[in-house]
């Protein structure tokens, strides 16, 4: 059975760098094309990175963005994934 998995990835910048971080983020290109992907930007040099993809199950194997250079981030990416239970319009 096919659904929806959204990949979630969240990088915090070191301070001032949030501009650089979101460059960077927006630059990296995946192995395959999803759905739909969006990119977002939040206090404290925050870059939130979300793509859709159509697949067999959460586990999937799906292309993910990498981690920045060290010098970039204050700590670790943050990655997450959903599967799609509703959508309403």
């Amino acid at each position: 059975m096919s659904t929806t998995v959204t990949l979630m990835w969240e990088a915090r910048a070191v301070t001032g760098r949030g501009g650089e971080l979101l460059e960077w983020a927006r630059a990296q290109v995946l192995s395959r094309d999803p759905l739909r992907r969006e990119t977002f930007m939040a206090p404290q040099d925050r870059v939130l990175v979300l793509t859709w993809w159509q697949t067999d199950s959460l586990a999937a194997e799906l292309p993910e963005l990498p981690e920045p250079d060290a010098e970039l981030i204050t700590r670790p990416v943050h990655r997450w994934r959903f599967e799609s239970v509703e959508t309403v319009s």
